[in-house]
C-alpha cells in the first residue's frame, strides 16, 4: 500500500470519501459469498475487504490521526472490555447473557447517545429494524416469549387489513408495523430477517428462471400465458426440486 500510494496515479487520488461507496459495495458481495456457502469466493472477498481497511489505514497515516496499529490496538482492547467474563470477573453462563451484557457495556462507553444512538442511519431497513430491538432487548425492554411476539405480528395484520380502505400514508404505516413486528417475530425464532428474506429472494429467482426455462422448452413465452397457465409450470418446478425415493 505503501507503494501503491507513491506510484499508482489511482491510488494516490483516493480519500476516505472516494472509497466509502466501494467499501459497502465489497461488504455485499462478501455477504453474497456467504449465502452462497463459496468457500472460494469468501476467501476473495474477506482479502478484498482487508484492502480496504489498510487503505483506510494508511490515509490515517498520513493524515497523522492513526495507523493500522492504532485500529489493531483499539480492537484488541474493545474485545478486553466488551468480554469481562473472560477477562474479569463477570460470570456470563450462556449466549445471550454476553449479548446483554456487551450492550450495555457499549452503552455505558457511549453515554449520552441513549440506547438506540449507536444504531447508523444509513443501514438497510431489515438490518436496522433487528438492531434497533436487539439494543432495546439489552436493557430489558423487550417481549418475555415469542408466543407474545406473534399476538403483536396478528394484531398488525389486523390493523393492516382494517387500514386498506384509509390513506395511503396510513397504510403503508400499519405495513411498516407489520414488518417491524415481524422483525421481532424472526429474532425470537433465531433468526436474521436481512438474510431470510435474501434466501426467499434467491429462491423466487431460481424458481422463476426455471419455469422460464420450460416454458422456451414447449416453445412458449411466459408473457403470452395466463396465470393458470404459469401456475401449472411453477407446481412443476418445485416439484422438481422435491427429492425423490
Amino acid at each position: 500500500m505503501d507503494t501503491l500510494r507513491a506510484q499508482c496515479p489511482w491510488d494516490r487520488q483516493q480519500t476516505f470519501e472516494s472509497l466509502r461507496h466501494l467499501t459497502i459495495e465489497e461488504v455485499y458481495e462478501l455477504g453474497d459469498a456467504i449465502l452462497r456457502q463459496d468457500d472460494s469466493d469468501l476467501r476473495k472477498e474477506l482479502g478484498d475487504l482487508l484492502l480496504h481497511i489498510v487503505f483506510y489505514a494508511k490515509i490515517g497515516s498520513e493524515r497523522g490521526t492513526f495507523n493500522i496499529t492504532d485500529v489493531l490496538n483499539h480492537l484488541g482492547q474493545k474485545l478486553i472490555d466488551r468480554h469481562p467474563h473472560i477477562y474479569g470477573d463477570v460470570h456470563a453462563p450462556d449466549a445471550e447473557t454476553v449479548k446483554q451484557n456487551w450492550e450495555k457495556i457499549k452503552l455505558r462507553q457511549k453515554e449520552g447517545k441513549g440506547v438506540l444512538g449507536g444504531v447508523p442511519e444509513a443501514l438497510p431497513a431489515l438490518v436496522k429494524a433487528q438492531r434497533i430491538q436487539d439494543k432495546a432487548a439489552g436493557v430489558g425492554f423487550d417481549w418475555k416469549s415469542k408466543n407474545q411476539v406473534w399476538k403483536k405480528v396478528e394484531e398488525e395484520m389486523e390493523e393492516l387489513k382494517n387500514a386498506e380502505d384509509h390513506d395511503p400514508a396510513k397504510v403503508e404505516e400499519e405495513f411498516g408495523d407489520l414488518l417491524f413486528a415481524l422483525v421481532n417475530y424472526a429474532r425470537f425464532l433465531n433468526i436474521n430477517a436481512e438474510d431470510a428474506l435474501e434466501k426467499a429472494n434467491r429462491k423466487f429467482i431460481e424458481r422463476f428462471q426455471a419455469m422460464e426455462r420450460m416454458a422456451s422448452e414447449k416453445g412458449l413465452e411466459l408473457s403470452t400465458l395466463t396465470l393458470s397457465q404459469m401456475d401449472v409450470l411453477w407446481e412443476s418446478v418445485k416439484n422438481a426440486e422435491r427429492p425423490t425415493d
